[in-house]
């Protein structure tokens, strides 16, 4: 089951991510209001929940997704842990500033298969400063396994072209 929406594949501009709280702007790609980033497309994940601190992705791992030994490969799941965890931070995020990881740790608890079925990746922010955030997450299948968890150091930074 695909869970791409029918949001058009893009990269917002700066100039309008800029005027946005990281709150409105993780709200406008959950409800569609801003085009799915590629990599969202290509790895067939989405943000379902947000709220300030916190951002949920679902995505259904498949076998497009397998390593050669056939179950699905670690950078998936990092990824989806990274985008998690990254999107919470954002949450708290002012307008005009942005982000990026500085550091990602994950812990690959249980193997994820085509058979695992849906999963969801749950971020938490555990802490905003001013130029530094980290952030939590963890990856859980349909009936509330843990398969993975992870930690992340994010940088915040002032957006291209805005005032301090």
């Amino acid at each position: 089951m695909s869970l791409s929406s029918n949001a058009d594949t893009g990269v917002v501009p700066v100039e309008v991510v800029r005027h946005l709280s990281g709150l409105d702007f993780i709200k406008g790609l959950s409800e569609g209001r801003f085009p799915r980033p590629p990599i969202a497309d290509l790895m067939d994940f989405q943000v379902v929940e947000v709220e300030p601190g916190r951002a949920v992705f679902a995505a259904t791992p498949g076998e497009q997704h397998y390593n050669p030994l056939g179950s699905v490969h670690g950078g998936y799941i990092s990824t989806l842990l990274d985008s998690c965890m990254g999107c919470a931070v954002h949450t708290r995020l002012t307008p005009g500033q942005g982000f990026t990881t500085l550091e990602l740790k994950v812990n690959f608890v249980h193997r994820v298969s085509a058979d695992t079925g849906p999963v969801r990746a749950e971020g938490k922010v555990i802490h905003l400063g001013g130029q530094i955030a980290t952030a939590e997450g963890r990856l859980i299948d349909a009936g509330g396994r843990l398969l993975a968890h992870g930690t992340t150091t994010c940088l915040i930074f002032r957006l291209p072209d805005c005032p301090k």
